[in-house]
């Protein structure tokens, strides 16, 4: 095992004097090939090109001097420390930090950003990557080859966002350029770069105290599946009348197998007022909400502004829009019957809940879905509301639930 591993963040500037003694120290200097240029490197040390960090670091793990792992940023911010630190090498590293890339872009870019969302996009997480630029005001992306400003565009279609691109920050060649997302993909964007996405709605003024994404709690708002009366109406029925499916005790069910998070991008199929569209997005979820009643798109954009979430309304009748919206990773079904369920269980979601007014109903949305390769449950949910005024029955709903979960992920 070397006797010690240093890793040097680089970020452009001047190394500094503990970096200066690490290296002239390194009898093996591991970096990318901007890095092993540095006049630094001592001429008689091991070089390895940083390619694979796991590669790099057996051949650390079996080095006796010292070595040293350059690294671009801080390097303990979606950098390589943590690939060194891994049991399977037995690696102790000292940590020489400069500062990150996602800082550097937004001191270009002269924005506080204690109020974003930070994700790394790779051709395999580019998707979920994508989920969170649709769900949240204000995102930095960590880009690479194969995932960066145009495929970021390419897959924000129909979402309209600002993008502040950092190409090769720290470095002579350092450029910031400032475009919307219909035209970052006619562009060709040099690596390394980091993307700044920003937009669905004004910047939060409040004082953080927490970094990332803020709870959405409007008013002093708390909790989820909240009564109706909490949504506005814009006038499409009387105030406190929910439409079929929307109740809380319902809407709660859903939520609960649905489990929407940061990364997910929720369908909301009948989206009627929009309380559950909402309140997936209050879970951190991008949501697209499709009802075919202009008025019910209305009411979810209005929800959606109240709550001050991000989300996309789509006007259409389900089957047929369904056909041209980007992959989903679960989706609530709130009407139209096993035509709908079956072409929803084309796309592959990991779960799918609907629900049924009659048996027959639900018997057949359960076929439909366990002949396309869905694992079915089934729960007949009764909920009477009372007046605690004289503790007498308001309102009673008997509603079957069905969950559905993609047979190769059941248990």
């Amino acid at each position: 095992m070397a006797d010690r591993v240093t890793v040097i963040g680089w970020d452009g500037s001047p190394l500094t004097r503990a970096a200066t003694a690490a290296l002239s120290a390194a009898t093996l200097v591991a970096g990318a090939a901007h890095h092993l240029a540095l006049p630094e490197v001592p001429r008689d040390a091991e070089r390895i090109r940083l390619g694979s960090v796991d590669l790099a670091a057996r051949r650390i793990a079996g080095h006796r001097g010292s070595a040293v792992v350059l690294a671009d940023g801080d390097p303990g911010f979606f950098g390589v420390v943590r690939t060194l630190r891994a049991p399977a090498h037995g690696l102790e590293v000292e940590v020489v930090p400069a500062v990150s890339s996602v800082a550097t872009a937004f001191a270009r870019a002269g924005m506080p950003w204690e109020d974003a969302q930070t994700v790394v996009a790779h051709p395999r997480t580019l998707r979920r990557a994508v989920n969170v630029c649709r769900a949240h005001h204000k995102v930095a992306v960590l880009t690479s080859p194969g995932a960066g400003p145009a495929e970021l565009a390419l897959l924000l279609e129909g979402v309209h966002r600002t993008f502040v691109i950092c190409e090769e920050l720290g470095t002579d060649r350092e450029q910031v350029t400032v475009v919307t997302s219909d035209t970052a993909a006619d562009h060709v964007w040099r690596d390394p770069n980091v993307v700044i996405v920003i937009g669905g709605g004004p910047e939060r003024q409040e004082d953080a105290w927490i970094a990332g994404r803020h709870p959405a709690y409007p008013q002093g708002v708390r909790g989820w599946a909240l009564p109706v009366g909490a949504y506005p109406d814009p006038g499409a029925r009387p105030t406190g009348v929910s439409g079929e499916g929307e109740g809380p005790v319902l809407r709660a069910a859903q939520l609960a197998h649905l489990g929407p998070r940061t990364g997910d991008l929720v369908w909301d199929i009948g989206s009627g007022g929009g309380a559950l569209a909402v309140e997936a997005a209050r879970f951190g979820a991008a949501v697209l909400a499709v009802d075919s009643d202009p008025a019910a798109c209305a009411r979810t954009t209005a929800a959606a502004r109240a709550f001050g979430v991000q989300l996309q309304v789509v006007e259409g009748r389900a089957p047929h829009v369904l056909e041209r919206l980007p992959e989903p990773d679960v989706v609530r079904i709130g009407g139209g019957g096993v035509p709908v369920a079956t072409a929803v269980a084309d796309r592959r979601p990991e779960r799918i809940v609907t629900h049924a007014s009659t048996r027959d109903e639900a018997e057949a949305l359960g076929a439909a879905l366990a002949g396309n390769g869905y694992t079915v449950a089934c729960s007949l949910l009764q909920s009477v509301e009372l007046d605690t005024t004289a503790w007498s029955e308001r309102e009673r709903t008997v509603v079957f639930l069905l969950s559905a979960l993609r047979s190769d992920l059941a248990p």
